[in-house]
């Protein structure tokens, strides 16, 4: 399971503290089994809205494939646009240009940038 972002914590300990709050002001209710069903929904309440904020986007290796697919599709596009006289050549140009925009460099572990020693 990922880690929470600071977003997801801060949205669901606000609304923890707030529904809480909120229910035993309107309820009044001083007993202590009161206070324990209130505190218990105002937890369930806190997680769900964790839970639902949205992920920021992750910039890994599919969107960097995504990205490589596009930029050779538009080379290829360009390829296949080449006039009359010297298409051949032009074709040639367009198809390297296509398959260089689509190399991606594979992404680096952290293990490789900070090897740990014990």
């Amino acid at each position: 399971m990922p880690r929470p972002t600071a977003a997801q914590l801060a949205y669901g300990s606000a609304t923890v503290v707030v529904s809480t709050i909120a229910m035993l002001l309107l309820s009044q209710t001083s007993t202590g089994i009161g206070v324990a069903v209130i505190s218990a929904a105002a937890l369930a309440l806190g997680l769900l809205v964790a839970l639902t904020v949205p992920l920021p986007r992750r910039r890994g290796r599919h969107a960097a494939r995504r990205g490589g697919a596009q930029a050779s599709a538009t080379g290829a596009a360009g390829a296949g646009s080449g006039g009359g006289s010297g298409g051949g050549s032009a074709a040639r140009d367009g198809a390297a240009a296509g398959a260089g925009a689509s190399r991606v460099p594979e992404p680096r572990t952290a293990s490789a940038d900070h090897p740990v020693h014990h």
